[in-house]
């Protein structure tokens, strides 16, 4: 192909020099192939790229196709169901949803409700009214160590740290959170001045303590109580780990790393901004409980929480011995599905580490309560939330209430482009380039955040309704069934059988599969 493309370019050449004989205004011919002919000959004497060595200029359509191969797959290839993260079917109904558009579907379902894994919702014969439900309930989330509870929405926005996020995609994520009266995860990159325009914030502090820090990276109180006793800074979530890459630490790339990100996190400008894989103000979970009564103290009362994606089973019964231990207890725990989530990972890590939402909640529920706490904690759920389903289905499981990052991305604009890492995101959500982001108009976006938010209430209540439930904490494991194989179905009562409260305090009547867990943790060390 090399000398294919000599004796072409020589031919092409010539005859462009014919015409220009004949015609001087095929003169512009040159214009378009003089340029070709010298990415070619660039192709073919440059040691980088094998393919376009051995074929020059032609070789370099293989990546322009890898380039647009999802968007091909995305727009031309893929059917309804088939797309990943999200299928169109999901993405749409989102799109839907905040522009106010009939999300209803004609002619019954496209899902093979033979394959396994397909799950519904175990309707009642005593339904009840729509009307006559409370169409947005409220959790109280806050201990009985807690002086400023917060009665939350039952479906709220996950953690997204601006930085990761557009300014415009923050400001629109915050307002719509007013307008719609549920609260804005600020993710573990700080708390900036584009989340106090009004909603309710839940401020999450991550290993590297940004916007509360001290400059070797310890945490600093004193820039923590400052920003804590803010009116809009609502509850307090230390994070632990994230689905994306749990255990991993997160990663901003210097590209997007601006001087006003650098003074909101209390760090310095020119290299990625790395988050520790641990915490450094506690090493053990009796530290971690100091650390608790230290926020809690200097923020006023209000509910302190954690972040966590489940790995090693016994550092979380750890965490519930030390809380049975100093009769001090968290007030929320949210739950990251390993599924991975906006952050942007090694495929390891969003394939590979970390327990799935589903098997994870049914944990984390059966601990506390087995431990007999679960009445002073609300247990929240993160990970592929989107639909009225999505929450009920978690709730289920033992959820109380659900956080949603992508969900609300779409309803900003995002088209899954698959680019957040890059920034390089075409609709201005996850980038810092402002030719970009101009593109996102906060004012019009809220709006969208406010309606996706309230039509996915709306429809969990009405499925709760024709369940025969009256309010979220009544939603249990009988509520959801899902098939198991082709001839097979159980609900999660079945797959996850409650244990008895309190039986996870003495070890005589700790469960078999618990044992071993339990046995190995320990209140002194993780």
């Amino acid at each position: 192909m090399r000398k294919a493309f000599l004796v072409i370019s020589f031919t092409v050449l010539a005859i462009t020099a014919i015409l220009i004989y004949v015609d001087w205004k095929f003169s512009l011919l040159l214009a378009i192939f003089i340029p070709l002919i010298l990415m070619g000959l660039y192709d073919m004497y440059q040691s980088k790229h094998t393919i376009k060595r051995n074929f020059p200029l032609l070789g370099r359509m293989r990546y322009l196709l890898e380039d647009l191969g999802p968007e091909m797959r995305q727009y031309f290839i893929e059917t309804d169901t088939e797309g990943k993260p999200f299928n169109r079917l999901q993405r749409s109904m989102v799109y839907s949803r905040s522009k106010k558009e009939t999300d209803a579907k004609p002619f019954g379902t496209q899902l093979n409700t033979y394959s396994e894994g397909y799950e519904w919702i175990n309707h009642s014969i005593k339904a009840i009214p729509f009307q006559e439900l409370n169409h947005n309930p409220r959790i109280k989330i806050g201990s009985s160590q807690c002086t400023k509870p917060y009665f939350a929405s039952m479906f709220n926005i996950s953690a997204m740290s601006y930085g990761s996020l557009s300014k415009n995609a923050v400001l629109a994520l915050n307002h719509g959170a007013k307008e719609g009266g549920f609260y804005h995860n600020t993710g573990e990159g700080g708390l900036s001045p584009y989340h106090l325009e009004g909603g309710d914030v839940v401020w999450n502090i991550g290993t590297g303590y940004f916007s509360c820090r001290n400059n070797d990276g310890t945490f600093n109180v004193d820039q923590f109580e400052k920003r804590a006793t803010l009116e809009q800074v609502k509850m307090i979530e230390i994070k632990f780990s994230q689905g994306a890459k749990p255990g991993h630490g997160g990663i901003l790339p210097k590209e997007k790393v601006t001087d006003e990100i650098a003074a909101i996190r209390l760090v310095d400008k020119g290299h990625d901004i790395i988050s520790p894989p641990s915490h450094s103000a506690f090493k053990t979970p009796l530290e971690l409980m100091d650390f608790i009564q230290i926020l809690r103290e200097k923020s006023g009362g209000k509910p302190i929480g954690m972040k966590i994606c489940i790995g090693n089973k016994s550092e979380f019964i750890a965490i519930c011995k030390a809380m049975v231990h100093t009769k001090t207890y968290f007030d929320f725990i949210t739950v990251d599905g390993g599924e991975g989530g906006t952050g942007a990972a090694p495929p390891e890590y969003s394939d590979h580490v970390g327990m799935p939402l589903r098997d994870a909640l049914a944990f984390v529920y059966d601990c506390l309560n087995g431990f007999g706490i679960k009445d002073q904690i609300k247990i929240i759920a993160s990970g592929k939330v989107i639909s009225g389903f999505d929450i009920i289905r978690n709730l289920s499981i033992g959820a109380d209430l659900c956080n949603s990052a992508r969900g609300m991305m779409f309803a900003l604009g995002c088209i899954q482009a698959l680019e957040c890492h890059a920034n390089t995101c075409p609709t201005g959500v996850a980038t810092q380039d402002p030719r970009l982001t101009r593109g996102l108009v906060p004012e019009q976006k809220s709006i969208r955040v406010a309606r996706y938010q309230f039509e996915t209430v709306k429809s969990a209540v009405d499925l709760m309704a024709s369940a025969g439930i009256a309010h979220p904490d009544d939603v249990n494991r009988d509520c959801v069934t899902t098939r198991i194989d082709s001839n097979k179905v159980a609900t999660f009562s079945q797959i996850y059988p409650e244990l008895e409260k309190g039986s996870l305090l003495i070890e005589s009547t700790v469960p078999k599969d618990f044992l071993y867990f339990w046995k190995k943790a320990t209140a002194e060390n993780f």
